[in-house]
């Protein structure tokens, strides 16, 4: 059953009506892929279908989908954990120590039964059933849970709603916190105490603080920095609601930039507003990124992925992964669909100077796209 307890905000968890309903659109898709079974592994695909959280390990942790059944697979010694954690009902099958896991699994299926796999399943989970399956019998089941997860429930969509509310409001504080001489590391710990009294229970998922020529390192520097005055700051932060990610950048100056801050700001917020427009029922995601890149090259930038420019995709999906599909990239040509969430960073590179990166998401209506958080204003007004 899903754990309710210390649960405070305004929006509900995923409950395990929810998650039944997922199951079942599981199986309608095992059905038509002719699969006997599906098998998740310790991913957010389990925590997706049934509401378990497992870190993985050197030994399987996971459940088998059956028709008719959801049986958790999992070390002997581990099933008295398991039998206390939350998680929709469901058989336990143990093996132990000495015993294997993939045969198990084959003794639980119709001998012949194909057998559809969770696309993140460790590699030696793969191997270890391919020695008791035989590969032909092994199906990548990506494509079938990609097609379920991509597109998000009301209640999915509330809650990373509320949970990028609460980290746009640790952005706000973060940069009334920012002054020359403060270090980066004072204020990525600041922002993990800030997520955590807005009612993150584990604070920061992550946290980029980057200043001056760090700024134009995507992922940030090694070691830590201090503050100058006329410094460029970029800020990347987010936290986890019930399993699902928030995830925002804001790049400003708190004086007024440089001509070429303020230019290449101002690409940045253009291309981004780009992607929104570009956002329609059916488009392919790939004409995101297009028009994102158009927008830079017009003037001078790029193209492709050269520098100055932008580097790497213009988005990615958002969900119980930071990072899943769609992917805002060139070369897919995935239709956007009602529920779809996604990033919206087309992130400019100056090599040597500085970068920009503007990053809200968004998520697709019947009626086309819906900011979740509004993007910046202005380089020195980080906030709508």
């Amino acid at each position: 059953m899903t754990d309710v307890s210390n649960w405070s905000h305004p929006v509900a968890r995923i409950t395990d009506e929810e998650r039944q309903e997922r199951l079942a659109h599981l199986r309608q898709s095992m059905e038509a892929a002719g699969l006997a079974a599906f098998l998740l592994g310790s991913t957010e695909s389990l925590r997706y279908f049934t509401g378990l959280v497992w870190h993985p390990s050197e030994r399987l942790v996971g459940a088998l989908v059956t028709p008719t059944k959801l049986i958790y697979i999992a070390p002997g010694f581990e099933c008295s954990r398991i039998e206390t954690l939350p998680r929709l009902a469901g058989e336990i099958a143990a093996w132990e120590e000495h015993e294997s896991s993939s045969q198990l699994i084959a003794d639980l299926i119709p001998a012949n039964g194909k057998l559809g796999l969770d696309e993140e399943i460790a590699l030696f989970v793969y191997h270890s059933l391919a020695g008791v399956f035989g590969a032909d019998r092994l199906v990548d089941g990506g494509a079938i849970v990609r097609d379920i997860r991509v597109r998000k429930s009301k209640a999915e969509i509330d809650i990373i709603r509320y949970a990028m509310g609460l980290t746009l409001e640790v952005h706000r504080r973060a940069h009334a916190l920012m002054k020359p001489g403060i270090r980066a590391s004072e204020v990525v710990r600041y922002i993990d105490e800030q997520h955590r009294l807005l009612g993150a229970p584990e604070g920061s998922s992550f946290c980029i603080v980057s200043f001056g020529l760090a700024t134009s390192l995507p992922h940030g520097a090694d070691g830590d920095q201090t503050l100058a005055a006329g410094d460029v700051i970029l800020v990347d932060t987010g936290c986890r609601l019930d399993g699902y990610h928030s995830d925002l950048t804001r790049t400003y100056t708190l004086e007024e930039p440089t001509s070429e801050v303020a230019r290449i700001w101002n690409l940045e917020r253009e291309a981004q507003q780009a992607v929104f427009d570009a956002a329609k029922i059916g488009a392919p995601c790939e004409g995101l990124d297009n028009a994102a890149r158009a927008v830079l090259e017009r003037q001078g930038l790029g193209p492709d992925y050269r520098l100055p420019g932008l580097p790497h995709r213009a988005g990615h999906g958002l969900g119980l992964s930071i990072h899943e599909h769609p992917y805002i990239v060139r070369g897919n040509r995935l239709p956007l669909a009602e529920g779809m969430c996604f990033s919206v960073e087309p992130m400019i590179v100056c090599p040597g100077a500085f970068g920009i990166r503007l990053e809200d998401h968004i998520h697709m209506t019947e009626n086309g796209p819906e900011w979740f958080t509004l993007p910046s204003k202005s380089p020195t007004e980080p906030f709508a």
